[in-house]
């Protein structure tokens, strides 16, 4: 890892990215740990729904805040709680609900999720209808969906 100097973010604060289902902030930076560790705390809106999709590299860990969040996977739905951690592997299908809203505390080893929403920010309405430039970019954030 590359972190020098010690690395502060306050609550509700971080770069911030703000979807009309869930509003990110960035806790650490996959920037500060050469692409190995990333920290994105998500304020998850009611109704927010994560597709079903899996990495090749990344493990993604989830911890929860606050709220409930349904983790939907081929074999098992989990309603992880506050408190709850779940960790998922490389090549694990996974989607995940949220009904009533909620924050949750999303790990990233191995991948620069941050990065990949640093670059949805930048992106047009007509880029997002773009399907083939959506699965790629996608896909080369280790993002891959059926």
């Amino acid at each position: 890892m590359m972190i020098e100097e010690k690395e502060i973010v306050l609550s509700g604060k971080g770069e911030n990215y703000n979807y009309s289902q869930d509003h990110c902030f960035i806790k650490l930076s996959s920037k500060l740990t050469n692409g190995e560790l990333c920290f994105v705390e998500d304020k998850l809106k009611p109704g927010f729904y994560l597709g079903r999709h899996h990495h090749k590299i990344m493990t993604e860990i989830f911890y929860i805040l606050e709220g409930e969040v349904e983790l939907i996977f081929d074999d098992e739905t989990i309603l992880a709680k506050v408190g709850d951690t779940i960790t998922v592997p490389p090549n694990v299908w996974h989607a995940a609900r949220c009904e009533k809203g909620g924050k949750m505390l999303t790990i990233f080893k191995n991948g620069q999720f941050d990065i990949y929403l640093e670059k949805l920010s930048t992106m047009t309405e007509d880029e997002f209808k773009d399907t083939n430039l959506m699965q790629s970019i996608s896909e080369e954030f280790d993002i891959y969906t059926e």
